[in-house]
Order: structure tokens, then C-alpha cells, then sequence
């Protein structure tokens, strides 16, 4: 596989580009990372492309889910008693980012 050239940029240090084969590596790493369930076929038949775009779906899967776990617990929290121990417990996991 061929290595990308590094470009030089008036006034800035030159980008450093990687090689086919660690684009490769990486994309297989990355491959490795997403559950079992969104890894539906085998590292070496899956393009670079089609890994980050089945991390995107997954990333956006996680992000729905935990908008979903987030209004249950306000719906939770608004019947419970608002001065009790477990409604604190719920606030503070909430107020966390």
C-alpha cells in the first residue's frame, strides 16, 4: 500500500498522513471495540468506511438510549418525594455531564 504524501501549508508545520495499512489497523481496532450485535461480519471484509459508519450508528444508538434512560428518570424523580434521600440520588446523576 502506498503512503500518503505530507503537505506543507504556508506558515505551518507539514500534516503528518498515514498509510493505508494503519488506516487499516485502526479501523479493525476500532472493529474490535463496537458489541458483538453491530459487528455483523468478519474485520477483513469490512472497508474503513463502513467500520466508522457502523460506529456513528452505534455512537447515535448510545446517544438515544441514554435520552431515553434520562427521561425516565425525570419522569421517576417528579414521583418521588422531592426531599428524600433517593430523589437527591437521582438529582446529582442528572446534574452530572
Amino acid at each position: 500500500m502506498s503512503s500518503r504524501r505530507t503537505r506543507s501549508r504556508a506558515g505551518q508545520p507539514p500534516i503528518s498522513r498515514i498509510t493505508d495499512q494503519q488506516l487499516a489497523d485502526l479501523a479493525a481496532q476500532l472493529w474490535q471495540l463496537l458489541p458483538e450485535n453491530h459487528r455483523n461480519r468478519l474485520p477483513n471484509t469490512v472497508s474503513a468506511s463502513e467500520v466508522l459508519q457502523e460506529t456513528c450508528n452505534y455512537i447515535s444508538s448510545l446517544r438515544r438510549e441514554v435520552d431515553d434512560l434520562s427521561e425516565r428518570l425525570l419522569r421517576l424523580l417528579s414521583t418521588m418525594d422531592g426531599d428524600s434521600d433517593e430523589a437527591a440520588i437521582i438529582r446529582r446523576f442528572l446534574e452530572r455531564d
